[in-house]
């Protein structure tokens, strides 16, 4: 079995009661055990995300290891004030709580995009002035993100070497 990650964008409205629609393929990589349950949480950059639940209860995981550190207090109170376990109703749609749409200044238009895993909810304006294809250096981006693939095997190269070495000088 191949692992699920989100990709793709869909542009959505907010109905009168803050809801939206999540598109069906999204929805689908929300799915665990038959249920669709989901966190949506503040996000990296300005956007909101929605996790899938397993995503979330590791990302707790991590973040409970680090309570104590006095600089991340404030963050902690706010992110988890915020957090809101949803699902979807029978049509696809997702209320946005107030603080959430306020949190990021989420009018009415946004824009959903599928990032590995989890799906950013972005103000359709801030996603347009970020995101701009035309002032982005594209080339320059891909190069630079594929050449963390390769740093990875540098790093573990690296280490493989070094534990060549270490076993040779135990024996």
């Amino acid at each position: 079995m191949t692992k699920f990650f989100f990709s793709g964008s869909s542009h959505t409205k907010l109905d009168g009661k803050n809801r939206f629609v999540l598109p069906q393929q999204m929805r689908f990589g929300l799915v665990e055990n038959g249920s669709l349950e989901f966190t949506l949480a503040l996000g990296i950059g300005g956007c909101l995300a929605i996790y899938r639940k397993s995503d979330m209860e590791k990302i707790v995981e991590k973040f409970q290891s680090k309570q104590h550190i006095a600089k991340y207090q404030k963050f902690f109170t706010l992110f988890f004030s915020t957090l809101h376990q949803t699902t979807c109703d029978s049509v696809g749609r997702v209320l946005l709580p107030s603080v959430l749409k306020q949190a990021v200044g989420i009018d009415s238009e946004l824009v959903l995009v599928g990032v590995m895993n989890q799906i950013q909810v972005w103000p359709k304006k801030l996603y347009d002035e970020q995101f701009q294809v035309g002032d982005l250096d594209i080339g320059k981006m891909t190069e630079e993100a594929f050449a963390l693939l390769s740093e990875e095997e540098k790093e573990s190269d690296g280490k493989d070497l070094l534990n060549q070495l270490l076993q040779k000088s135990h024996v």
